[in-house]
């Protein structure tokens, strides 16, 4: 039986965590997973996985974890920046959003470290300007630079606060900047983006030609996935699945307090924290001073960051990119409420009051909707509890390579599994295959011990990527054998696992 370092020291395992590392002595060190997507969660769960090992409580409770430490930041920044009041408005509003919960628990995107990271350099940047002490400028400069390196997309943020501070607090900048301190920061930067920097200097700058490409022929679609964002209901039919055949009873008191509660409100999908926002722009001029500038510098940083992608293509179209602007909009409102509450006295008190449980209520009403929605009819397409029944099945298949037909079944099987099943993936998703590519497939058909994963043609995420490979199995004089068909605990088949056989003449 394989232990923790054969899993990271696997072949199979090995490709998806170093696929750029750095060569130091004997020891390979992984850097990027892709042009645009670094280790650091890789360094982080590399030490868990080989202390708790692996399964969806160890994937699932760092970043739930990490999400409940941005969250704290996040009070700790505004009431540094706009006082007690702001932020625990902000904090509140942000902790019941549907959409930034979800994303995290999930880490879709991945996004967990990116606001944990972003929200804890900007607070140790705030701590610096007020308190002036330079070690906490550097390691607030190390925080954006390993957000970079975690994700360089984390630049549309890093811009956005760049332009927002200049414009905003050029004063206060010049007051406290220093060739010394600039150097600090630039040094802290540099030492958290070091193995980005590292990649792209070997690559020619390869995170910028994989990623970098002008495009305005989506904004309709962006603007939707914003307005999706802001309201919760984005996630709705993405890890949620529709009604299925056999619908879950809830069990316990959880789920039944649960699927009651959505049935009373009505099986609301929409929070009113668009609303908010829409309200707190109004509200904005009663703001004064800092609170304005506050108010300023969140919005000409959204602004800035959700510009860019907007005009970069295969961006914005999706919710995991959107909610990396939060919580700005929570700092907006926040801000915003807070001064308008101050400046209406005792009425404003009492009206911010009713405000906030209407508005916090509603995100929890939504939150509580995702979790009655799983209960009742189960997780979507890669959400699906399927994965585990396959996961149980192939430890009792013998195969010399198993193929992964779709996208989302590998990782998952190979985290569940310990990195012993040795998985591969076929090229089948693209129309016209590179030549290596079908000698690879050809022989993998001809193999009479390798085994083939699939989604159930309507579960498929690449739709008739599993019909090309069984035309290109019968053009070579194969057809496919079905060993099973894996049914989520709902009674949705999922999964397929197949062979190919020689036809019978």
């Amino acid at each position: 039986m394989q232990n923790d370092e054969a899993l990271f020291a696997s072949p199979w395992f090995q490709p998806k965590w170093e696929e750029y590392g750095l060569q130091v002595g004997h020891t390979r060190l992984p850097l990027m997973l892709m042009n645009y997507l670094g280790t650091v969660k890789s360094w982080i769960y590399r030490p868990l996985f080989h202390w708790f090992g692996t399964g969806e409580s160890v994937t699932r409770i760092p970043v739930l974890l990490a999400g409940v430490a941005s969250v704290w930041l996040f009070y700790l920044l505004l009431r540094r920046v706009a006082g007690e009041r702001a932020a625990t408005i902000g904090c509140s509003l942000l902790a019941a959003d549907a959409s930034y919960l979800l994303t995290t628990c999930f880490d879709w995107g991945p996004v967990a470290l990116q606001h944990l990271l972003l929200v804890g350099g900007l607070l140790l940047l705030v701590l610096f300007w007020q308190d002036g002490n330079e070690r906490v400028l550097a390691a607030g400069f190390f925080l954006l630079g390993l957000a970079v390196w975690d994700k360089a997309l984390a630049v549309w943020s890093l811009s956005g606060f760049a332009v927002a501070a200049l414009v905003t607090v050029p004063r206060q900048i010049r007051k406290v900047w220093t060739m010394r301190r600039a150097a600090l920061a630039a040094a802290g930067f540099f030492v958290g983006s070091l193995p980005l920097i590292v990649y792209n200097l070997d690559t020619r700058l390869g995170t910028l030609h994989g990623t970098v490409a002008y495009d305005a022929s989506a904004l309709t679609k962006k603007v939707y996935i914003m307005g999706v964002t802001f309201d919760g209901s984005g996630l709705f039919g993405w890890v949620t699945a529709d009604a299925p055949p056999q619908p879950h009873t809830p069990q316990g008191w959880l789920e039944t307090a649960s699927v009651r509660l959505a049935t009373l409100a009505g099986n609301p999908e929409n929070s009113l924290l668009l609303y908010a926002f829409a309200a707190a722009l109004l509200l904005a001029p009663l703001a004064r001073g800092a609170d304005l500038r506050a108010i300023g510098f969140a919005l000409i940083a959204m602004a800035v960051a959700w510009g860019q992608m907007l005009f970069t293509a295969t961006t914005g179209t999706s919710l995991h990119h959107t909610i990396l602007l939060w919580p700005l909009p929570q700092m907006v409102i926040g801000v915003s409420f807070a001064a308008a509450s101050r400046r209406l006295r005792r009425a404003g008190t009492t009206l911010l009051a009713v405000t906030m449980v209407v508005v916090v209520g509603s995100g929890l009403v939504v939150i509580n909707q995702y979790y009655a929605t799983m209960v009742r009819n189960g997780g979507a397409q890669n959400w699906s509890d399927a994965i585990d029944r396959l996961s149980d099945y192939m430890k009792g298949v013998k195969a010399s390579t198993v193929w992964c037909v779709d996208w989302g079944i590998l990782d998952s099987l190979r985290l569940l599994n310990r990195g012993r099943l040795p998985l591969r993936v076929t090229d089948v998703s693209s129309a016209q295959p590179s030549p290596q590519a079908l000698r690879e497939i050809d022989a993998a058909i001809a193999l009479p011990s390798s085994v083939f994963l699939a989604h159930t043609p309507r579960m498929e995420f690449l739709a008739g990527v599993e019909a090309r490979l069984e035309r290109m199995a019968a053009t070579d004089g194969y057809r496919r054998e079905v060993l099973t068909v894996i049914s989520d605990s709902y009674g949705r088949p999922s999964l397929e696992v197949y062979r190919f056989v020689v036809k019978e003449r």
